[in-house]
């Protein structure tokens, strides 16, 4: 289990292992063929802000080596906002006075049907965590509804158990992300007080259990905002090395979520600056060339325009935040708000554009397999 590898590291001595790197340690890491974790340390430290131009070329033609000029779309379908976890940055935290709202199959059908009119092929199912509403049985019936309708279905839901994930991957389950929001152990309980989330063990060992399980992908990243993003995204990348390793039949992605504003909820603790942004996406792309980069609507519509040539691979379109958003009820409270407001044909043809192909469907429905231990 990667909690195993994760205590024998502290979070202070690699905040500050970080923050010495020097000029020399970036120079290094660059001019490497093969990266190690240390050279990745050196890629997001502040000495590494001086090289971001040389950064970016160099995670641009490794982007290009490996994925052409494309940029994957998908569209998230908010299925339900009803949580039993106290978030401090949630819109759909349970303490938050909002009405709740878990769509039926026939308002199910109705999002479904216009995510398809935009042409999309790839959907990604967000619930909150509420398991008597939905829970496993009502996850299962949304994909069954919705394997013939998308190429591609993914799902941003609360933790589940090895053989939860085994049933839905038998009825058409592609992917599944799950972010940690933060590997600081110590300070993660201040920001899930209450609820199943409040398990940092759990939620850290859920990729363990998706591999285990023959997941086809693994989405994994951290909220920017919540603590230092520089420490945070080490632990990720420490995360994604071992998974890589153990499960090498599965793919993996990293996201990039800051936090955005919710009704009745906490400010960042910390920022980061679209440089910075840039700075980390790069370094990821340096130091793994065959991860998929994925960033959503939470990011503005400039810095996404000029993000597609420096390693994103993935990109959000035309996204409502709350159940029912597209169709059923979209007035509604969103869990957070999005900054990119443009239509999936705006973002599409903003690639065309800028001479990249919008990827709607790259693969058929993925059937699974199983890992034998």
């Amino acid at each position: 289990m990667f909690g195993e590898i994760l205590e024998q590291y502290n979070w202070q001595e690699v905040q500050e292992s970080i923050y010495s790197k020097t000029t020399a340690d970036v120079e290094i890491a660059l001019h490497k063929s093969i990266r190690t974790i240390e050279d990745f340390k050196a890629l997001i430290s502040p000495a590494a802000l001086p090289y971001l131009e040389q950064m970016a070329q160099l995670s641009h033609t490794l982007t290009q080596k490996r994925f052409g000029k494309t940029i994957q779309l998908y569209m998230p379908l908010y299925l339900s906002n009803e949580c039993q976890n106290i978030c401090t940055y949630c819109g759909f935290s349970l303490d938050n006075n909002i009405r709740r709202k878990t769509l039926t199959v026939a308002e199910i059908l109705l999002e479904a049907a216009y995510i398809k009119e935009q042409n999309i092929q790839h959907v990604l199912l967000v619930t909150g965590e509420a398991n008597k509403t939905a829970g496993v049985d009502y996850l299962v019936q949304a994909i069954q509804l919705l394997r013939d309708t998308f190429a591609n279905i993914t799902i941003e839901v609360q933790p589940l158990d090895e053989t939860d994930y085994s049933r839905l991957i038998a009825e058409g389950l592609n992917a599944v992300l799950v972010y940690q929001e933060t590997y600081h152990r110590e300070r993660y309980k201040n920001y899930h007080p209450k609820g199943k989330k409040s398990n940092f063990v759990y939620r850290l060992e859920t990729p363990d259990r998706l591999g285990r399980a023959g997941i086809h992908k693994i989405g994994l990243g951290t909220l920017i905002g919540l603590e230092d993003w520089r420490t945070d995204n080490f632990f990720t990348a420490l995360h994604v090395g071992y998974l890589e390793k153990k499960y090498w039949q599965t793919k993996y992605s990293v996201s990039f979520p800051r936090l955005r504003p919710a009704s009745g909820h906490e400010v960042p603790n910390v920022t980061i600056s679209d440089k910075e942004l840039v700075q980390l996406i790069c370094a990821w792309r340096i130091f793994n060339e065959e991860i998929e980069l994925s960033i959503s609507t939470r990011e503005h519509a400039n810095f996404r325009d000029h993000i597609i040539g420096l390693g994103v691979t993935s990109m959000s379109a035309g996204s409502a935040t709350n159940p029912g958003g597209y169709v059923v009820t979209p007035n509604a409270l969103e869990q957070f708000e999005t900054d990119d407001k443009r239509s999936v044909a705006a973002v599409a043809d903003m690639l065309h554009q800028n001479g990249y192909t919008a990827v709607w469907k790259d693969w058929d429905a993925f059937t699974g397999y199983q890992i034998t231990n």
